[in-house]
């Protein structure tokens, strides 16, 4: 029986791995077991951090939206800001009062003024 040569295949699979970590310095782009090593690494970081960015994404605009209540003189926190909101039933999400509060500060005044009556 003849002999079968099996390294189309392989070299294949090592060159699509080697595609991934092109971009990474030193071993992590050159040899195969540690890119495999990274690859796996940096998936797994992909991962983890896209839930870390939606949590830290929601602290930016909960803390932007309390400076900018505290800021206008109208002495009440954020919690009870939320609170009066949900009263109202003004459904703004916190992104949308992070971006008022930044670009239009008069307009977030409006809003609370609007709470409180």
């Amino acid at each position: 029986m003849t002999r079968i040569k099996r390294g189309c295949i392989a070299r294949r699979r090592r060159t699509k791995i080697r595609l991934f970590a092109s971009s990474f310095r030193g071993a992590h782009s050159r040899l195969t077991r540690t890119i495999t090593q990274q690859k796996i690494r940096a998936l797994f970081s992909a991962y983890r951090d896209r839930g870390r960015q939606k949590r830290y994404f929601r602290r930016l605009w909960i803390t932007r939206i309390n400076a900018a209540i505290r800021g206008n003189l109208v002495y009440y926190s954020y919690s009870i800001f939320i609170h009066n909101l949900y009263k109202k039933q003004l459904l703004l999400n916190r992104k949308i009062l992070a971006q008022i509060a930044i670009l239009n500060r008069n307009c977030l005044s409006m809003i609370s003024t609007e709470i409180i009556k």
